[in-house]
């Protein structure tokens, strides 16, 4: 799958300014404690930090009770070995010690400081390392030569009682591992009696084949040849104690000799040094794992037209089975991290290759499909190993490296509740996690029918397949069911027609009774009985809303593929308001790094009255209060309590009074701007006697335009997560989301289209 790349000048140009502007580099220090008060400040230093100064000199572990220590990680390099432009030094492979740290911080939430030590000795260095233990909970060596980096790394591990941990030797060797699991099994081989022939004796190579031989290899199957030719014994070129354990008694000295009936190839050596009639000769079913950057030892394409029936592994990212250090050292960490392990062992090493193999059998999730394009890729010879971009790595990995930590004994913080462990990783992969948490709880405890108009959009078919997994909802699809199996199986989802209630709009019982209906419903506002049936037949939000109204489901999810208004128009006209309900309104979620905010009303009504205020006020605070949080609200304008008599300012003071009168359990204030509401420091000096405590949540603004320009500029600036938004105000539970909604937006939405449709259900009852 080769795809266009651009000139080498031009990708130099763009990395140059990426890692330029806006600032210089790619990371910075943020407080997470308030320093914003005299208080704040003796708290965090002196005289405050003296206490759990003098806990930790009592205890040694509570460090990790009152520092960031259990979170840190040093990414330490002295430059001799930086990706494939050699021994540069400590200071220019600074950026890619940087980068590293991004990546333990994006993928893993693991905080980390970038050490370069320009320091050749090897003694010196780890002294160097050593000295630093109290500082961190784990240490990654990074761009380290060989065999420098064996003896360094074998040195610390005896001095230091944190992890130590060679990502360039051993992450490479855990994905190697579990790429051949995955390549042996589908071959039907095992790897006590495979023949490896490997193709460079560097700190990579050797740390793969050291971990084949944990996994099951048998050394005497195992060939290793170099820059000198085959490892053999007897041999003096080049030799040293870790690449002898390889050295075979035998006349051979070229990788041509050897390679007849190998089982697999592992290459990280130099590109193109496999021939294609080397692989021909190579046993059935080979695995090639040519893992030379930016040229592997043999293209794929090559090696498949030679070899019909190799398995190809790269470490390039536009070919299939990407060997990707990323796809495990951060979780790595983390699961090592989480229980205070003194150390990285091989069975934690081997626990990350159990785990990266079985996820790959799993089914692909949406994240893993956008990121090739929309393809969906499933378990074979293509997909040996997961996709760096696979958000369930973190979930699968960090508690199997935990739970093998503590068994091996090097756990100084055993986790007790695996169960809430792998809750609270799932909450950092998807930040909805802690907010939704409640609603998914309910939802499940109470299945309710829901109906999706766009049945056959690909994020609702992942979405369907996990409420139904989870158990979460009844989904209905609407659809063509021909067009959603082939779909389904398209992106390698056990989903079908035969497995989900379908509402076909070419071919449905139904459809006379639900033209009838539609008809009654809109005839007097210009539509005929004709137009209404052809309408029924191509309108899917009409038919969801059609068999809402029926009571053939309990909510509608739809607006994934057009216009809000449009579909608004449709719910208007079947499903109408609630009773005592004189418009409709929307609530928009966003959740960022400083908090959860409810922002209303983002998408219905341009101007409202603040009569309409006061109603969708009423109408979002009960919404939150579904998601277990206490609403403050704020009603929002450039006054801050009287200071301008603007027309608009005046309908925000109308509002809150009459909300003061219609809501008194609610906590609301204004109107007052932006700063005063989040601040309640702020709010202090304008209105001492105000009747909001803390910080608003619920942000209730004067108009469509306010909110929806908020809502959108926040959105991009921080970087929130938007769930909704939620339609306020209909006589039935009817939801129109965003075309931008993910498959996991589908589920949130399921969520809370649930819970409501229950609540209903039982007032009603």
């Amino acid at each position: 799958m080769s795809q266009m790349k651009p000139s080498s000048e031009t990708l130099d140009e763009s990395a140059l300014k990426y890692h330029r502007v806006p600032r210089p580099g790619k990371l910075e220090i943020q407080p997470i404690k308030p320093l914003g008060t005299q208080r704040d400040l003796s708290l965090a230093y002196s005289p405050g930090v003296a206490a759990p100064c003098l806990e930790i000199a009592k205890d040694p572990t509570t460090a990790l009770d009152y520092t960031a220590r259990g979170n840190l990680v040093a990414v330490i390099s002295n430059g001799t070995a930086v990706l494939g432009l050699g021994a540069i030094g400590a200071l220019a492979g600074k950026p890619v010690m940087e980068g590293k740290a991004v990546l333990f911080k994006k993928f893993a939430n693991i905080d980390v400081f970038d050490i370069e030590v320009e320091e050749r000795d090897i003694e010196r260095f780890c002294d160097v390392v050593a000295a630093l233990e109290p500082t961190f909970g784990g240490i990654n060596l990074e761009d380290i030569k060989g065999p420098d980096c064996f003896e360094i790394e074998d040195r610390l591990k005896a001095r230091m009682k944190i992890p130590v941990f060679h990502d360039d030797q051993h992450g490479t060797a855990i994905i190697v591992g579990a790429a051949a699991t995955n390549g042996l099994a589908i071959a039907g081989k095992k790897i006590e009696d495979v023949k490896i022939v490997c193709s460079g004796a560097g700190a990579a190579a050797l740390a793969c084949l050291n971990l084949l031989v944990s996994l099951g290899a048998d050394r005497k199957n195992i060939w290793v040849c170099d820059i000198d030719g085959l490892v053999y014994e007897g041999r003096d070129a080049g030799m040293d104690r870790w690449k002898s354990v390889y050295a075979q008694p035998t006349d051979k000295r070229t990788l041509d000799e050897v390679i007849d009936g190998a089982d697999m190839f592992l290459g990280l050596s130099v590109g193109g040094l496999l021939k294609p009639e080397m692989v021909a000769r190579m046993a059935d079913k080979p695995l090639v794992m040519a893992l030379a950057n930016p040229t592997p030892e043999i293209m794929p394409d090559v090696a498949r037209e030679a070899r019909p029936d190799a398995m190809i592994c790269t470490g390039r990212s536009d070919f299939p089975n990407q060997v990707n250090n990323v796809l495990c050292f951060p979780y790595l960490f983390r699961g090592a991290l989480d229980v205070g392990a003194t150390a990285i062992n091989e069975e934690m090493k081997r626990a990350a290759v159990r785990a990266i193999a079985d996820l790959a059998k799993e089914e692909p999730s949406e994240v893993v499909a956008k990121a090739y394009g929309g393809e969906t890729r499933t378990f074979g010879p293509d997909y040996l190993i997961p996709s760096p971009f696979d958000p369930r790595l973190i979930l699968r990995i960090a508690p199997a490296v935990a739970k093998a930590a503590m068994d091996t004994g090097v756990a100084v913080r055993p986790i007790e509740d695996f169960d809430a462990y792998t809750d609270r990783l799932t909450r950092f992969v998807f930040k909805t996690g802690v907010l939704m948490k409640p609603l998914f709880a309910e939802a499940k405890s109470r299945r309710q029918r829901i109906v999706y108009a766009e049945g056959e959009d690909e994020r609702v078919l992942r979405a369907a397949q996990i409420i139904q997994e989870e158990g979460l909802a009844e989904p209905i699809l609407i659809g063509r069911p021909k067009v959603i199996e082939s779909r389904a199986e398209r992106y390698g989802l056990r989903l079908r027609p035969d497995t989900v209630e379908v509402i076909n709009p070419e071919d449905d019982p139904r459809f006379r009774d639900y033209s009838d209906l539609y008809f009654s419903l809109v005839g007097r506002h210009g539509v005929t009985p004709d137009g209404a049936r052809t309408t029924v037949r191509s309108n899917s939000t009409v038919i969801g809303a059609l068999a809402l109204k029926r009571g053939e489901a309990d909510a509608l999810i739809c607006g994934l593929e057009g216009r809000f208004d449009d579909y608004l128009t449709h719910i208007q006209g079947i499903i109408g308001c609630a009773p005592g309900i004189d418009s409709f309104a929307a609530l928009s979620i966003l959740i960022g790094q400083t908090g959860t905010y409810f922002l209303v009303d983002t998408a219905v009504a341009d101007d409202p009255s603040a009569e309409e205020i006061a109603e969708m006020t009423r109408l979002a605070a009960r919404q939150v209060r579904r998601f277990g949080t206490t609403p403050k609200a704020a009603l929002l304008s450039h006054s801050n309590f009287g200071s301008r008599d603007s027309a608009s300012a005046l309908k925000m003071r109308k509002a809150v009074e009459i909300l003061w009168r219609t809501a008194p359990d609610l906590e609301v204030d204004g109107e007052m701007n932006g700063e005063d509401a989040l601040s309640e420091l702020v709010r202090g000096r304008s209105m001492p006697s105000g009747r909001l405590t803390g910080e608003a949540n619920l942000l209730v603004f004067p108009n469509l335009d306010a909110a929806n320009i908020a809502m959108t500029l926040l959105k991009e600036m921080t970087q929130s997560l938007h769930i909704g938004p939620l339609l306020l105000g209909a006589a039935q539970p009817a939801y129109i989301v965003s075309r931008s909604t993910t498959a996991r937006g589908v589920v949130n939405m399921t969520a809370v289209a649930s819970v409501e449709a229950a609540s209903r259900e039982a007032v009603a009852k």
